[in-house]
C-alpha cells in the first residue's frame, strides 16, 4: 500500500509507463512475449496484469504474471525489495499460496530501470510475480468460521517468518515507515488534509491516547515480522467444496508484501481486524472471530489484549488519514484511494462513540465461544 520510508509522499514519483513501455519492459528484462496487458489498480506503484505467449521451451511456466513497477522512492532501497521477494518465496516453500517470483534473464529477482526524462534521469525497480487466481475478500460475504481462518492465517504467517533468515534482516526496521503502526505519532505531519470536523477530532484523540497508552508499552509487546496489511483486497479466496459438500470459500493468494516491518503479534491481528470491518454489515462484531483465529496459534497477552480496541483505531486513523493526504497529491486515483474511506470513517465512529469496554466485552465473549466450542 505504501511508498518508502520517508514521511514526506512528495519525495517520490509514481510511475506511469504506458502498456506497450510495460510489454517491452517484460520482453527485454523477462525475456517473454507478450500477448495482452492491462493495468491493475495500485497505490503509488504500477502494476500490470500480464499474459504471456506459450513457446514450446516455457510449456510448463504459468501464462498469466503481474509486473511490479516500484515507485521512485521504494526503488532506492532495491535491497529491501529484493528481500520481500525472498520472503514470499519463504512462505510459498512454507505452504502459504503467495506467488512465485519470476527471475529476470540475467537470473535475478529484481532489476533496476533507468530512464532519461529530458530533466532528470529516473530510476524504476522492475520485478515480475505469478498472478494468483481467485476474488478479493473484499467481494465476498464473509462468514464468521471465515473471519476465524483470517485471523488464524495472520497468526501462522508471523509464526513462520519467526523461521525466516536473511543477512539484511535489520532492514525490516523501518523506522518512519508511515505504515508502522508504532509510527502513529507521525501521523500529524498529514493532519493539515483533514478538514476540521469530528473525523478530525476523532484522530486527534487516537494519536494522544496512543502516545499515551501504547508507545508506553511497546517493551511489553512481542515483536516480530508483520506482513502489515491483510487487507480485504490483499487476501483472495476461491471456490471449493468441503467435507460436508458445501461450497465454501477458501484463501487462494495472499498478496501485497511491500508494508512488511518489525512490529508486535497483536499489531498484526489489530491491522487484520480493521481490515475485516471495512466491508462487513456488522462490523462491531467482526473483531472477536478474528481474533479468535489469531489466538487458536497465538494468544496475546493481557497488556495485548488490553491494547487491541486502540491499536485497531489507529489503524483506522493511518489508512484513513494517508488516503485522504493522497488524494490531494493524486485526484486521479482517487476511486482506488478512498475504498476504506467510503465506510471507514462511520467504523470509527462507532468505536469510538461506543467506547472501549463495550466493543472489547463484544471482541472477548466471541473469541471465548470459540473455545467452548459454540462460537458466535
Amino acid at each position: 500500500m505504501s511508498s518508502g520510508d520517508d514521511q514526506q509522499s512528495q519525495a517520490f514519483t509514481k510511475p506511469t509507463f504506458t502498456e506497450a513501455q510495460a510489454s517491452a519492459l517484460v520482453e527485454s528484462i523477462f525475456g517473454f512475449k507478450v500477448s495482452k496487458i492491462q493495468p491493475l489498480p495500485s497505490y503509488d506503484d504500477q502494476n500490470f496484469h500480464v499474459h504471456i505467449s506459450r513457446s514450446q521451451e516455457t510449456t510448463d511456466d504459468p501464462v498469466e504474471y503481474v509486473l511490479k513497477i516500484s515507485n521512485t522512492k521504494s526503488s532506492q532501497t532495491p535491497d529491501l525489495i529484493e528481500m520481500q521477494n525472498h520472503i514470499i518465496m519463504f512462505l510459498r516453500a512454507a505452504g502459504f499460496p503467495t506467488a512465485s517470483v519470476c527471475r529476470t534473464k540475467g537470473d535475478n529477482t529484481i532489476s533496476l530501470m533507468s530512464i532519461d526524462s529530458g530533466s532528470e534521469i529516473k530510476s524504476y525497480l522492475v520485478r515480475m510475480l505469478t498472478y494468483l487466481p481467485g476474488r478479493p475478500i473484499a467481494e465476498v460475504a464473509t462468514s464468521h468460521q471465515q473471519l476465524y481462518e483470517i485471523g488464524r492465517l495472520a497468526a501462522r504467517l508471523d509464526k513462520a517468518l519467526e523461521d525466516f533468515h536473511h543477512p539484511k534482516l535489520n532492514l525490516l526496521h523501518r523506522e518512519n515507515f508511515i505504515w508502522n503502526l508504532k509510527n502513529v505519532p507521525l501521523l500529524e505531519n498529514y493532519m493539515g488534509a483533514l478538514s476540521q470536523s469530528r473525523n478530525r477530532e476523532i484522530v486527534e484523540q487516537v494519536i494522544q491516547l496512543f502516545k499515551e497508552e501504547v508507545m508506553t508499552k511497546l517493551s511489553h509487546f512481542r515483536e516480530c515480522i508483520n506482513h502489515g496489511d491483510l487487507n480485504d483486497h490483499n487476501i483472495l479466496v476461491d471456490l471449493s467444496k468441503s467435507a460436508s459438500g458445501d461450497a465454501v470459500y477458501q484463501v487462494s493468494g495472499i498478496l501485497d508484501f511491500g508494508d512488511m516491518s518489525y512490529g508486535y503479534y497483536v499489531f498484526e491481528v489489530a491491522i487484520t481486524i480493521m481490515y475485516m470491518m471495512i466491508e462487513s454489515t456488522s462490523p462491531i462484531q467482526v473483531g472477536g472471530h478474528v481474533l479468535a483465529g489469531f489466538e487458536s496459534v497465538i494468544p496475546l497477552t493481557a497488556v495485548e489484549r488490553d491494547a487491541l480496541f486502540l491499536l485497531v483505531c489507529a489503524r483506522f486513523s493511518q489508512s484513513l488519514v494517508m488516503a485522504t493526504y493522497s488524494c490531494q497529491l493524486y485526484p486521479e486515483n482517487k476511486e482506488y484511494l478512498m475504498i476504506t474511506a467510503k465506510t471507514g470513517w462511520k467504523h470509527l465512529q462507532q468505536m469510538f462513540d461506543m467506547g472501549k469496554k463495550a466493543v472489547e466485552e463484544i471482541w472477548f465473549e466471541t473469541a471465548k465461544s470459540y473455545e467452548a466450542g459454540i462460537s458466535m
